[in-house]
């Protein structure tokens, strides 16, 4: 029986747990909508006119109203900024030079004292989702950012190749290992961000970090950078998107733009734990087969055990993160196999060609 195997699955399920403790969601005593100031709600779109429209929907129906719908068209060729206007959003025209460029436009339009920086693909869970997230921001001094993941809603089969992604997103960001804030985050989440407008300018905003492929990492930077707070949660309950619907090629390049680029953020030990959890995943599929082909009943039960104890770990992990069926981690070895043939894609993609492309753009990193 090769028990060395089995106990460098069984510490890299270990590292797993470490490296992502625990994903808190906002926490807050809704109070009146009263003490609450006017917001902007900026919203950047290219082509985005089928994927806006749940947003669009969740944000007429929440309870909380005092504020004012940016729609930024980014260079759009489709009917992004007609259905924006149809849910009385008012639309600002940008010149197609990237997200980083629309948000600041946007910002400089906006009239609120906060401002909410949202993907076009985003969508509030509940009709108080939008109150909920600005008492929890008001309960924290209203001072920085407090930035959002959405938890990921899945309908076809291919969007599961997203798993691992997004679990390695959420670890990627320092915060939320065994040791809380030891660690400095690396920046922000990209899909909600919600900050005060004098922190915004002070910061520099996305003014500063124009032509930065990672711009929600590198908007967290320029907050830190000031000294500012940068709060880092999960959106299970408040905010929710479905990521890359138009199949596996956008997916691909969804995660090819940004992933080889985002990692350098992440700390070399939490990088550590999360390289060690993967092959995890590989070492207890090699165990398990190995044992099979020898016909070994003890060594079958115990690799048998670390296989399914990865799956249901796995399982727990993307959990917190979207509403993945739990029935597909019985094979997350395919999982992770994508993970990382993507991961060396991008990693080319970004170190070697020196370029990626995005919505029908070539981006020089």
């Amino acid at each position: 029986m090769d028990f060395i195997k089995l106990a460098i699955g069984l510490a890299a399920v270990i590292a797993g747990f470490l490296a992502f403790w625990s994903l808190p969601i906002p926490v807050s005593s809704s109070g009146s909508a009263a003490g609450l100031p006017f917001l902007s709600i900026i919203i950047p779109a290219r082509n985005e006119e089928r994927r806006i429209l749940p947003l669009l929907k969740s944000l007429q129906e929440q309870r909380f109203t005092a504020y004012e719908i940016l729609v930024v068209d980014d260079d759009s060729s489709d009917k992004t900024a007609a259905v924006a206007e149809s849910f009385g959003a008012k639309v600002l025209r940008n010149d197609g030079s990237g997200k980083s460029s629309a948000c600041w436009y946007g910002a400089e339009q906006a009239k609120g004292s906060w401002l909410l920086f949202l993907d076009a693909d985003t969508k509030f869970e509940s009709v108080d989702g939008l109150s909920h997230l600005l008492h929890f921001y008001q309960g924290k001094g209203a001072r920085g950012i407090t930035a959002l993941q959405p938890f990921h809603t899945v309908e076809r089969l291919y969007e599961y190749i997203s798993i691992v992604f997004n679990i390695i997103v959420v670890v990627g960001m320092n915060l939320f290992t065994l040791w809380g804030s030891r660690f400095r985050t690396a920046g922000s989440f990209g899909p909600c961000i919600l900050c005060s407008r004098d922190d915004y300018f002070l910061s520099g905003g996305h003014k500063k970090i124009e032509g930065a492929i990672m711009d929600d990492l590198a908007l967290g930077e320029a907050f830190l950078e000031q000294d500012l707070p940068v709060r880092c949660l999960g959106g299970k309950g408040i905010l929710s998107f479905r990521m890359y619907p138009e199949g596996v090629g956008s997916l691909i390049e969804g995660w090819c733009k940004s992933f080889a680029v985002g990692s350098k953020s992440t700390h070399p030990v939490v990088m550590l734990m999360v390289i060690f959890w993967i092959s995890g995943s590989f070492i207890a599929a090699a165990a398990l087969i190995s044992a099979l082909i020898a016909w070994n009943p003890a060594a079958i039960a115990f690799s048998g055990g670390l296989y399914i104890l990865y799956a249901a770990q796995t399982a727990r992990f993307a959990g917190r993160i979207g509403n993945f069926k739990k029935a597909v981690f019985a094979i997350h070895p395919i999982w992770f196999s994508f993970f990382v043939g993507i991961y060396l894609y991008s990693f080319i993609r970004v170190n070697v060609f020196h370029s990626v492309s995005w919505k029908g753009r070539k981006i020089k990193v």
